[in-house]
C-alpha cells in the first residue's frame, strides 16, 4: 500500500499536508520555539537539534507511507505549520491505526488539534479502510486526552509503564475508536 496524500480539507485556512522535506526549516523553528513545552510529553525533542534532524523524520514518514505502514502530515493554519498528526503504525492486514499528534503552545486551546484529528479519522475510516484507530497519550497528558475524548474515542484502559520519558516511565491512556462506533456525519459527539 503506497500512501500519498497531498492534501486532507479541515476547513477554511486549516489544512493537513503530507510533510516534505521543503518543510523541515519551517517545522524545525516549531520544534525549537516549543521546546521546553513539547519536551513534557514527547520522547523525541532533544533528539531534534537542527533542521536536518528534522528533514530525517520526515523522510522516514515519507518512506513509511511509501510502505503503507504510517505517514505524518503537517497541519498549516493561515499558510504556516502549526503542528503535526499522523498515523505512527498501520496495520494493513487488521486494519488498525495508531495516532500521534503535537501542537505548538502558541495554537494550543483554540480546537484547532481536534478539527485537525477528526479530519485525520474521517480520512482513515473513508481511505485506507480502517476498523479500529487506537489513540493513548501520557495519562497526565490531559490535553491529548482531551482530544481523544471529544472525538468520541472510548477509554479501553491504561497501560502501565507504555513509554520512557528521558528519566521516567509513564502510563497511558489508550483510547480506541471503531467505524461502527462513529458518529453520524454532520453531528460532534
Amino acid at each position: 500500500m503506497n500512501i500519498t496524500i497531498h492534501t486532507i480539507p479541515v476547513r477554511d485556512a486549516l489544512e493537513l499536508r503530507q510533510r516534505q522535506p521543503a518543510d523541515a526549516e519551517e517545522m524545525f523553528a516549531l520544534t525549537d520555539r516549543n521546546r521546553a513545552y513539547l519536551r513534557r510529553w514527547l520522547p523525541w525533542v532533544d533528539h531534534c537539534q537542527s533542521p536536518a534532524d528534522t528533514r530525517k523524520s520526515i523522510e522516514a514518514s515519507l518512506r513509511q507511507a511509501e510502505e503503507g505502514t504510517g505517514f505524518a502530515v503537517s497541519i498549516w493554519h493561515q499558510g504556516r505549520i502549526i503542528g503535526v498528526t499522523g498515523y505512527h503504525e498501520l496495520f494493513k492486514d487488521n486494519r488498525i491505526g495508531h495516532i500521534g499528534y503535537w501542537l505548538g503552545a502558541e495554537h494550543a486551546g483554540k480546537g484547532l488539534m481536534t478539527e485537525s484529528v477528526r479530519a485525520l479519522v474521517d480520512y482513515g475510516f473513508r481511505e485506507l479502510g480502517l476498523n479500529r484507530q487506537i489513540i493513548a497519550a501520557a495519562t497526565g497528558n490531559l490535553r491529548s486526552r482531551a482530544v481523544a475524548e471529544r472525538l468520541g474515542f472510548s477509554l479501553e484502559g491504561i497501560a502501565r509503564e507504555a513509554e520512557w520519558l528521558y528519566d521516567h516511565f509513564v502510563d497511558h491512556a489508550v483510547y480506541a475508536l471503531l467505524r461502527k462506533d462513529q458518529p453520524v456525519a454532520g453531528h460532534t459527539p
